[in-house]
């Protein structure tokens, strides 16, 4: 293979950087020449990518800090995923035009490596699944960066960077869970489009159902009122949910933004409670009366 005059862009270049290249050729600043312009080559094509995917997220990005729109994780992990990808191969374009630069011919280099690859994949088999998979996760659009999902009922947290080989999630404890991609069978997205907030709430035998659903409705539309960016829908009250050995539960469920049902959750309770304090609605708990026998063993305190 003969030696790149100038490499990529050279054909393009100014007259005065195409004559020093000759006046240099079979020099060692020829060669050094060379090699500069083909890292200038290469960290050109990095900014690229780097002004798209920035330009991207821009693009998509509604201006909402506290609610992350799927275009937006989506974008974020593409644009992820296609950074690391684009390094890979740089490196290896810059490895092999610096091995031509010093007389080694690529040719059968590259050709081996195909050879060599297929000998690799054997002894490499969950490497190459694992990167498949990733590859179909990122193409289906499954989930992304920022999603809130549940991995195989045994790993459930926060996206926090997808590549082609493993997925990374961080869960409620701060811990970090690195998944391989080719061993995931079956993914929950707890964040997809909307989320529901389920609360239930036992409240005493003596107090009417018709009261405490009116009031579990006011504090809902409230906190609707006051945060609909979380709270989309005001609350549902379902009804009674089961009849208990202390009162019965009413269950109540509020449509939310994607990865917010444990907020607005939270919130409601809050309010719940106040609610019913405000209402003389009583929340029942469980009491235990304690026998003490006297030191005669004849009565009881």
């Amino acid at each position: 293979m003969e030696r790149l005059a100038g490499m990529a862009g050279m054909a393009q270049a100014p007259e005065w950087v195409k004559e020093l290249l000759v006046r240099m050729e079979g020099t060692g600043w020829s060669r050094l020449m060379h090699l500069l312009l083909v890292a200038v080559a290469c960290m050109a094509i990095l900014g690229a990518v780097k002004v798209v995917t920035r330009a991207v997220r821009r693009a998509v990005d509604d201006g909402n800090e506290e609610v992350t729109s799927d275009a937006e994780r989506r974008a974020e992990t593409l644009g992820a995923v296609l950074t690391n990808a684009a390094r890979v191969l740089v490196v290896a374009f810059f490895l092999l035009m610096t091995l031509q630069e010093f007389g080694v011919n690529i040719g059968p280099l590259v050709a081996g490596a195909g050879i060599a690859g297929v000998a690799v994949g054997f002894g490499a088999q969950s490497l190459v699944k694992d990167v498949i998979s990733g590859f179909f996760l990122l193409m289906e659009n499954q989930f992304g960066v920022g999603d809130i999902i549940n991995i195989d009922d045994k790993h459930t947290g926060a996206v926090e960077r997808m590549t082609l080989r493993i997925t990374q999630l961080r869960d409620s404890e701060g811990r970090a869970h690195y998944v391989p991609n080719g061993s995931i069978i079956r993914v929950v997205v707890l964040s997809k489009d909307f989320a529901r907030a389920l609360v239930d709430v036992e409240v005493g035998y003596d107090t009417n159902p018709d009261q405490a659903f009116e009031v579990l409705r006011q504090a809902g539309m409230s906190l609707h009122e006051d945060k609909p960016e979380l709270a989309v829908e005001p609350l549902e009250v379902k009804g009674i949910e089961t009849l208990g050995a202390n009162g019965f539960v009413i269950r109540t469920l509020t449509k939310t933004a994607p990865g917010a049902q444990w907020e607005v959750a939270r919130e409601l309770r809050r309010r719940i409670l106040l609610a019913f304090r405000d209402a003389g609605i009583e929340i029942p708990y469980a009491q235990r009366v304690v026998h003490h026998r006297g030191e005669g063993g004849g009565g009881e305190d």
